[in-house]
Formats: C-alpha cells, structure tokens, sequence
C-alpha cells in the first residue's frame, strides 16, 4: 500500500506513517530525532502532534527551485520507480497544496531553519551542519 502511494505521488495516511515513527522513536531510547519529509500536510502535523505529545524543536527546510529539484531527482540514479518526471511533477504539484502551508505554520512560530538547496552540495552540507552546531560553536554575525 505505502509503494503504491508512493509511485502515485500520493501521502501515505498519517496514521500509518506516525505508528511507525512513534514505534521508531520509542525503540531508539534517544531524546533528539530527525524526522524526514515528515509531517507532509497539516493533518500530519495535527495528528503527530496530538498522538506523540511531541512538537518540534525546529524544522528544517530545504528551499530549492522546482527545475533544480526535477534535474536533481532524474539524475541521482537510483533506480527508483518514483523518479520519473510525471511523478516528480505530482509530487512537486502535492508539496505546494499540502506541504508548504506546514512550513508556513511553523515558520509563524518562528520554527524554521531555511537552507537555500539549490546551492552546491558541499555549501548545502556546510549550512545544515551549522543548523545542528552546539549554541556555543555557532558563528555569531
């Protein structure tokens, strides 16, 4: 069911998807997780919340250009059913309805951290890795 979800573009129910990131969390025994592509719309977001008792520290987010992302996806290689431009499109078409109003949320509660993805990867690495630096290690501007 999720693989066909996925080859559709579509988002996997959100109860589904939090049984298994709550069984995840509680199996790792750690206090700090980072979660990918997740949550994917607004009653992903409502429900973790609700079920796990848990809000996020920060969310990160990746902003790159839909024509950046499309070369990127269809070049990466993988073998991957879902990499191919239709569903790229869908997917890319179900981020901006579904997705990106959760990072709207979020960033009103001043929860987003921002990395400009369409940067080269080593600078993308570098910037993420500044994201997750000690408070005392972060570079002060």
């Amino acid at each position: 069911m999720i693989s066909n979800m996925i080859k559709e573009g579509k988002i996997v129910p959100s109860e589904v998807t939090i049984k298994l990131l709550q069984r995840a969390i509680q199996e790792n025994g750690n206090d700090k997780f980072l979660i990918d592509g997740f949550p994917r719309n607004e009653e992903n977001r409502a429900a973790f919340e609700l079920v796990t008792g848990i809000e996020p520290e920060f969310v990160l987010f990746f902003d790159c250009p839909e024509e950046e992302m499309e070369k990127r996806l269809l070049g990466r290689n993988q073998g991957r059913e879902d990499d191919n431009i239709e569903t790229i499109r869908k997917r890319f078409k179900v981020y901006m309805e579904s997705s990106l109003p959760v990072i709207e949320y979020y960033n009103s509660k001043g929860k987003v951290r921002k990395i400009d993805a369409a940067k080269p990867v080593g600078e993308v690495f570098e910037a993420v890795k500044a994201v997750f630096a000690p408070a005392d290690e972060k570079v002060k501007y």
